[in-house]
């Protein structure tokens, strides 16, 4: 989708797909898995049980357990198996805007009424804002859910843990079920550390969905998993059987294999993306130097501030139409969103170079 979208002439630093080569030990994977025709529809526990070793590992959570998990085709299809789960059709569902265009796409399509409840300008959870929110969002008989995007997508924020424990006191006062996205956790810049939702303190009602697709480029082979806390065990149990059919069984494989064997790659990868930022702040500083940017803490995305370039609500239909670089435009990603761009960190240094230089020239 990334290369193809566009024509030829255009350079696509959009959609969240990383310009790298697979981990050698999910390739080997995937061919043995073929190499045995083990092409069939998706049984056990084997990917959770990956997850639960490289979330003890990787973020000293040891609370992730296989028994109160459910394999599902992937993490905004996940969502919506848990909001039907925890919540009715005409429930709102609370959002910390800007976020990511698919939780607007999806909740519209469910009917559901959305609460905005704004970052604050870093980018960081307004907890006065939020209660607001939920206070609106359980007025009358309401069953309210906060779908909390954990790492955020498209600003890079990581929760802090105490950020996470006042969320889930604040939910608990108001009533209000937690869904967690938490598909980026894995990809962490220096320094920063992510913290589960399900981990902190009276989060214990809380689901969570994860997946190895975006820090190990999986989206074509679809699985995820949601994730119970002890009070939402219950909860998780009634999820309808034939979702389990949804995900592949090569990308539970392929997944499982990640999250067990992919650790140096990711290593690797991480350690690129963190040049990435630099440079990014480099190339905007000499040739941008109007665009306001705060490398993140996780996610390979760049959230670009072009509200001084004058460009109006959509800078990237002019870096498009003018530079011939693809990017996501803010105003997709709900209030606070506009004049802003997002940048796809995760190609290579010479292709960021390259979008830069074009985004000036579009200026020009």
């Amino acid at each position: 989708m990334k290369w193809r979208t566009y024509p030829d002439d255009v350079l696509p630093l959009w959609v969240a797909e990383m310009d790298v080569l697979l981990a050698e030990p999910v390739a080997q994977a995937i061919l043995d898995a073929v190499a045995l025709g083990d092409t069939g529809y998706p049984v056990g526990t084997g990917y959770a049980e990956a997850l639960a070793g490289f979330a003890s590992k990787r973020w000293d959570w040891d609370g992730l357990a296989v028994e109160r998990t459910a394999i599902v085709p992937d993490v905004m299809l996940g969502i919506v198996e848990m909001l039907k789960l925890v919540s009715g059709r005409s429930d709102p569902v609370v959002v910390n805007c800007p976020v990511y265009p698919p939780f607007y796409q999806f909740l519209q399509n469910m009917g559901r009424p959305i609460v905005e409840a704004p970052l604050d300008p870093g980018g960081r959870i307004d907890f006065e804002v939020l209660e607001g929110a939920f206070g609106r969002a359980a007025a009358g008989r309401a069953r309210p859910v906060y779908l909390l995007c954990s790492p955020h997508n498209p600003t890079g924020t990581m929760h802090t843990a105490a950020e996470l424990a006042d969320v889930a006191r604040l939910a608990r006062t108001y009533g209000v079920r937690v869904v967690a996205d938490e598909i980026h956790a894995p990809i962490v810049a220096q320094g920063a550390a992510f913290v589960p939702y399900l981990s902190v303190p009276g989060a214990e009602s809380g689901l969570s969905l994860m997946s190895a697709s975006k820090a190990w480029n999986l989206a074509g082979l679809k699985a995820a998993l949601a994730i119970a806390g002890p009070d939402a065990a219950d909860d998780l149990a009634r999820i309808p059987e034939e979702v389990s059919h949804g995900p592949s069984h090569i990308g539970n494989i392929a997944h499982a294999a990640a999250l067990r064997d992919g650790c140096a790659w990711l290593d690797g990868l991480l350690v690129g993306l963190d040049d990435n930022r630099r440079l990014l702040v480099d190339l905007l500083a000499e040739h941008l130097p109007a665009v306001r940017y705060q490398p993140a803490q996780a996610t390979y995305l760049a959230w670009l501030d072009c509200r001084a370039l004058d460009l109006g609500d959509d800078p990237a239909a002019v870096f498009l139409a003018r530079g011939r670089v693809a990017l996501n435009s803010g105003a997709n990603f709900g209030t606070g969103g506009a004049g802003f761009v997002r940048l796809n960190l995760a190609t290579s240094p010479d292709l960021i170079a390259e979008a830069v230089r074009r985004m000036a020239a579009a200026l020009e």
